[in-house]
């Protein structure tokens, strides 16, 4: 895309082109050999503890003598596409059976004091919310 032989100069190229002249000069580097045998370890680690994230097996990784910090295992896990098997919460995906309400509000104009009130319903029965 960009000709560094052409008459028009790189910076104007690059700026019809609409990119930045750093990304011109970016050239990116090969991943060391020390790297890949990490990298080699951890997906074997990540086939045996699926649910292990970054902190996990940078224990794991210390143990076994690999002197190597958490967010370097994580930006390594990043690279190859690795994530942490968890629960995540499912909070959007109503119960089966559970009964929709209707908002009886929706069409209501609220004009005047006291006209409408509000009660908090989500403590559990029996237990009191203290203010």
């Amino acid at each position: 895309m960009i000709n560094r032989e052409h008459g028009l100069s790189v910076t104007a190229q690059a700026k019809a082109l609409g990119i930045s002249r750093g990304s011109i000069y970016y050239k990116p580097r090969p991943i060391s050999a020390a790297d890949l045998t990490l990298m080699r370890r951890i997906d074997e680690l990540h086939l045996d503890y699926p649910f292990a994230g970054s902190r996990m097996l940078q224990a794991l990784l210390k143990r076994e003598g690999h002197s190597v910090g958490r967010l370097h295992v994580a930006t390594c896990m990043k690279k190859m596409g690795l994530e942490a098997i968890y629960r995540r919460p499912n909070t959007s995906k109503p119960a089966p059976g559970h009964k929709i309400h209707p908002y009886l509000l929706r069409d209501l104009k609220v004009e005047k004091p006291n006209q409408v009130w509000a009660m908090d319903i989500s403590a559990p029965c029996g237990e009191e919310v203290e203010m």
